[in-house]
């Protein structure tokens, strides 16, 4: 007996979102073949693509950008920031104020290190999987 069927969820590689997430299924075209999914993340209906058989996307020629140069990934930039702190890490609040190298620990993202200040009260935060723009310092 198969365990697939419409409702259940399934992991399914999501082009609006770019990345394998869990999806519901929708449609089925036979007892063991899924049709369609709704992603989960982004609620985005498409057909189902099987997260083995994804290719990692190709960069376009004759543009390189700052990121697409370095073979570091964000989480691997976050991993050598925190190793090279030498701060303790303080819970985030907005009424706190930072310093650049600070680590400190957000309630929604997690662990994540000050790499830039950009105003009096904005601070730019590489978190493990993202780079985010926080308020502090009010």
């Amino acid at each position: 007996m198969s365990q697939l069927g419409v409702g259940k969820e399934v992991l399914s590689y999501c082009n609006k979102c770019k990345l394998t997430l869990a999806h519901l299924v929708m449609t089925m075209k036979s007892d063991t073949i899924i049709g369609k999914v709704q992603c989960k993340t982004c609620q985005n209906t498409h057909a189902y693509k099987d997260p083995s058989n994804v290719k990692a996307s190709k960069t376009k020629k004759g543009k390189t950008t700052k990121k697409s140069t370095s073979a570091d990934s964000i989480s691997d930039i976050w991993m050598n920031r925190v190793a090279s702190s030498s701060s303790k890490s303080q819970k985030y609040s907005i009424k706190a104020k930072f310093e650049l190298g600070d680590i400190i620990d957000h309630p929604k993202f997690g662990p994540g290190v000050i790499d830039k200040l950009i105003d009096a009260d904005k601070i730019q935060v590489i978190f493990r999987h993202d780079i985010k723009t926080l308020i502090h310092n009010k």
